[in-house]
């Protein structure tokens, strides 16, 4: 089923990604970069440690290990498995370099994000944390319309758009692998999330927190595994990558695609994956309890790093090892999407392995509707959304999950691949423009790191701060009760 005008959904989404997205994602994540002094390469070490050492900050709250681990958990899925082969099909084996140098420039981005997210969170009633760009630009740049913006933005992206791609995933695979119809995955899979948007959010929440995790790390190890048996291969691999970055391969012949088409691929790709800068992350990092927002921002930086660096690295290397029967660089007109993953596991494994997979990405996707529609969920209530409006929304949702389970894949990712663009330049846009705050908040961290101590902000006549932050959260009294948990 084709029910999107491709013909001008393309060419504004090459237009964005081309002459407007790839300069704000590369830009920024130099800017920040730079003026971090490579923030992911000097504290990679200490972004490990706060993932273990997060307990004593998360006294009745969400650990910075708990906001990873769900962080992981709704970044493995369709971007690791699907969208590495979608990349590797449109855009050659120099894809995944370019979404390396996105990934790698992106952990200094999400790092700036995510401190962002935890200086102008808020606490709700119930004593939890709420943030996010929808959040940060209302109160750091003092423009209600620019969240308001924002928060459309995103509810549209992962309660319609992505929840789409989820569902297409799903009956993509179910498809070619069970010869289920798509017709029938649809409903089934409205079926299944009608009762959990309209009631059950938090009890499933309470499993997916286990589950989730258990399920990335199941991926992650059969990865390694194929990866191990196929060690000889690594520097053919690599050469592959490289010569498809820069079009060495392509100019002999060896390849489609050429530069630019590995270039766009691997942007577009890559943001999908680990999101870093398109500003749906920092909602999740808010709710995170620590005593200093540095200190998440390690975190999710390194999230950005495991996602796309170990899992998409590790997707893309069952595919180009599997063989010209199920990928060929010079002819990839054959399977795509998740099947095509799901082909090449099954060529390193065996048969018996597409059905673990066929279990995994079904697990992953629907999983990830349910994130989504969290992530809107946030958002909706930022726009103050009645109880009314909040039952249109979940219907919208369940519509957009039977129509995207038998919609066509390129139309399909062609509205998410917009939608995602639109809202990561107002995110860019936003931090770049709120960085100095960031910087702020760094700094005061790096000075009390110089003195021995382990760090916690309070916002109260810090100088280093731009100026006066709104809210309590980070006041003198919230500073005291992190001092005496820690000297408990």
């Amino acid at each position: 089923m084709d029910f999107v005008p491709l013909q001008w959904i393309d060419p504004l989404s090459n237009f964005l990604y081309t002459y407007v997205l790839i300069y704000l994602l590369v830009g920024a994540g130099i800017y920040f970069t730079i003026r971090t002094k490579a923030v992911q390469v000097r504290y990679f070490a200490r972004m490990v440690r706060q993932i273990f050492n997060s307990r004593s900050d998360s006294e009745g709250g969400i650990s910075s290990f708990q906001a990873f681990a769900v962080g992981l958990a709704s970044r493995v899925g369709t971007g690791n498995i699907a969208g590495v082969a979608i990349a590797l099909t449109l855009g050659g084996p120099g894809a995944i370099f370019w979404m390396w140098v996105v990934a790698a420039l992106g952990m200094a981005t999400a790092f700036i994000e995510a401190t962002l997210a935890q200086l102008f969170k808020v606490r709700s009633e119930d004593g939890s944390f709420r943030g996010g760009p929808a959040f940060y630009i209302q109160r750091g740049l003092n423009s209600r319309a620019g969240g308001v913006l924002f928060a459309v933005l995103l509810i549209f992206t992962f309660g319609v758009a992505f929840n789409m791609v989820q569902a297409n995933a799903i009956s993509d695979v179910l498809g070619a692998s069970r010869e289920i119809p798509t017709e029938w995955t649809g409903v089934v899979l409205m079926v299944l999330t009608a009762p959990v948007l309209f009631g059950g959010v938090r009890r499933v929440a309470r499993v997916a927190e286990i589950v989730l995790p258990a399920m990335a790390l199941l991926y992650v190890v059969l990865a390694f595994v194929i990866v191990i048996l196929n060690i000889n291969q690594i520097g053919e691999v690599f050469k592959m990558i490289i010569g498809g970055a820069f079009g060495i391969d392509e100019l002999a012949g060896g390849f489609v695609g050429g530069i630019a088409a590995a270039m766009l691929n691997g942007v577009k790709r890559g943001l999908f994956s680990n999101e870093a800068g398109m500003g749906s992350a920092p909602n999740a990092a808010a709710t995170a309890t620590v005593s200093h927002p540095v200190k998440q921002g390690f975190v999710q930086s390194l999230g950005v790093f495991v996602d796309t660096m170990v899992i998409c690295t590790s997707t893309a290397f069952i595919i180009l090892v599997s063989g010209p029967e199920v990928y060929d660089p010079a002819n990839t007109g054959g399977i795509a999407g998740a099947t095509l993953t799901q082909s090449a596991v099954a060529a390193a494994l065996g048969p018996w392995s597409s059905y673990l997979m066929t279990f995994l990405i079904t697990i992953f996707a629907f999983s990830s509707v349910l994130g989504n529609y969290s992530y809107a969920e946030v958002n909706l209530f930022f726009l103050g959304a009645t109880k009314l409006v909040l039952n249109l929304f979940r219907i919208v949702v369940l519509l957009s999950v039977g129509i995207g389970a038998v919609a066509a894949l390129a139309a399909v990712w062609a509205i998410a691949d917009v939608a995602m663009a639109l809202m990561a330049i107002v995110n860019l846009i936003a931090i770049t423009l709120l960085g100095k705050w960031a910087f702020a908040a760094f700094k005061d961290y790096q000075r009390q790191e110089a003195l021995g101590q382990d760090p916690i902000f309070v916002a109260d006549d810090n100088t280093d701060l731009p100026g006066k932050l709104p809210g309590d959260v980070w006041s003198v009294e919230n500073g005291r009760t992190f001092a005496a948990d820690h000297a408990g």
